[in-house]
């Protein structure tokens, strides 16, 4: 005898309908992200300088331990994953207090013993395999696609976790992806204060809700801190060409006339009563922008109602140190190409396109001429705030470099620059606990301070894993 439908089979339909309808919305919602404070947590149990250096002979022949997998180029040679490091001094780091959350991609600047730190990444970690946890429940068995960027995430849920009559009713099973969302791409709008004298974290406020949070352009003349473009939103989202000024001693915030338009981690800087503005990568984030721009400021007050085009950079793209020093901007290393938003992903998920780190140093001249200067010890991005002036020298905190060339993995840099202004020269200073990049360095009193960032898979692995929120700092001694 032949079953008819039933009731309860049109009840079901009709429940996994509604359960679709409000994955929708909550899809809709996310094209409609607006930003909010992240409070993630990490725990972190490091030791200072633990990995070693091999002795450079060959930058293409050192052979792996046998506990890493051997890559072979075309030629056969075998190449270390750690063929990239430097030798490099011993430092000793001390562990400081951790700042309130991990950050990448975040911006810092120093005002006298004070740090302020913006923005960034909480966490870049979408779901790797593993079931989600939900107020101590583990749930499910589905996995994340990454091959399509997204996915359903079925999570069995127990009783403990509300979930709406309807959607519960007759299933015990909901579609994940709003708490992938929720939880897996997270940025913070917020700023948080570190104390060199007390060395505490404190003080934290909230940015503008306008603001971007990640790849910004930033720089102070000691009160004021001028913002300018950047990411807005989490993974690969678009730019803004939003800019502000922010009162440190009143913590309030103007907006400025907005970039001709938006641009990813340009290179910023006072120079000569000018915000200078310059390079950075376009709106689809991968290709290199030239432009450069400047307009009159003072005691946070814009003087001129447009920006002004002014000379090219040589070399366009994005994560590179600006300094100013002895009335000198000097543009420091750098990249072309960066991650892009893959086609159709609807959480702008970040897909890699080839990238070139380059080890250049240009120098503005008085005749507004960009001058070659000598080239870093070996090429270096994700510097933009990993940078302190430290006598008549700049000191530059870790970064990336080249990829591996037969692996493709990005590298880390575990080492410390010093460029000295008198010789014009550069040299390694020391070695960093673990290879790291975005650091966001202080120096205060001979230490040498750095925080945030994201840290290598281990000594003998230099490609990147942990978004970080330690602090370190060290005495340095820098040679003349």
């Amino acid at each position: 005898m032949a079953r008819t439908p039933s009731k309860q089979t049109s009840s079901k339909l009709k429940t996994l309908l509604l359960c679709a309808a409000l994955l929708g919305a909550v899809l809709i919602a996310n094209f409609l992200w607006a930003s909010s404070s992240s409070s993630l947590s990490s725990s972190y149990l490091l030791t200072a300088s633990n990995w070693a250096v091999v002795q450079k002979t060959d930058t293409s022949t050192r052979i792996l331990p046998n506990s890493y997998k051997r890559q072979r180029g075309k030629d056969g040679r075998v190449l270390s994953a750690t063929f990239a490091d430097l030798d490099a001094p011993e430092l000793e780091w001390e562990k400081m207090a951790s700042a309130p959350v991990p950050r990448l991609d975040g911006a810092a600047l120093q005002i006298k013993d004070l740090l302020y730190v913006f923005a960034g990444y909480g966490t870049i970690d979408i779901i790797r395999g593993s079931p989600l946890n939900l107020n101590g429940d583990r749930g499910g068995d589905g996995r994340w696609d990454p091959k399509r960027g997204w996915g359903w995430y079925w999570l069995s849920l127990p009783k403990s976790v509300p979930l709406p009559s309807l959607c519960a009713s007759t299933y015990d099973y909901v579609v994940g992806l709003f708490y992938v969302i929720s939880q897996g791409l997270n940025v913070h709008s917020h700023v948080d204060v570190y104390n060199f004298t007390d060395n505490s974290w404190g003080g934290r406020f909230d940015m503008p809700k306008q603001m971007a949070h990640s790849h910004l352009g930033m720089v102070t003349d000691g009160r004021y801190i001028y913002v300018v473009t950047g990411q807005y939103g989490p993974q690969c989202r678009g730019p803004t060409a939003h800019t502000f000024v922010l009162d440190t001693e009143t913590k309030q915030w103007r907006d400025m006339p907005p970039l001709p338009v938006p641009r990813y981690a340009p290179a910023t800087q006072l120079w000569r009563g000018r915000l200078h503005v310059m390079g950075g990568s376009k709106e689809d984030r991968h290709e290199p922008a030239l432009e450069h721009w400047s307009i009159a400021v003072k005691n946070g007050k814009v003087l001129e109602k447009e920006w002004r085009t002014e000379i090219p950079i040589p070399r366009g793209g994005p994560h590179r140190a600006c300094v100013v020093i002895n009335d000198q901007l000097i543009v420091i290393g750098g990249q072309e190409g960066d991650f892009v938003a893959k086609p159709g992903s609807p959480i702008f998920k970040c897909s890699r396109r080839n990238e070139v780190v380059f080890d250049d140093v240009y120098m503005l001249d008085d005749e507004m001429k960009w001058k070659v200067l000598p080239s870093m010890p070996k090429p270096d991005s994700h510097i933009e705030f990993a940078w302190a002036i430290v006598n008549n020298s700049i000191v530059l905190v870790g970064g990336t470099t080249d990829k591996h060339p037969v692996t493709k993995k990005m590298i880390l840099v575990g080492e410390v620059f010093q460029f000295n202004l008198d010789t014009l020269k550069w040299s390694v200073v020391g070695k960093l606990p673990f290879r790291v990049k975005t650091t966001l360095v202080g120096f205060w009193n001979e230490y040498l301070y750095f925080t945030s960032g994201q840290r290598d898979r281990g000594p003998d692995d230099p490609a990147p894993k942990k978004v970080l929120a330690d602090m370190f700092r060290t005495k340095l001694k820098l040679r003349l």
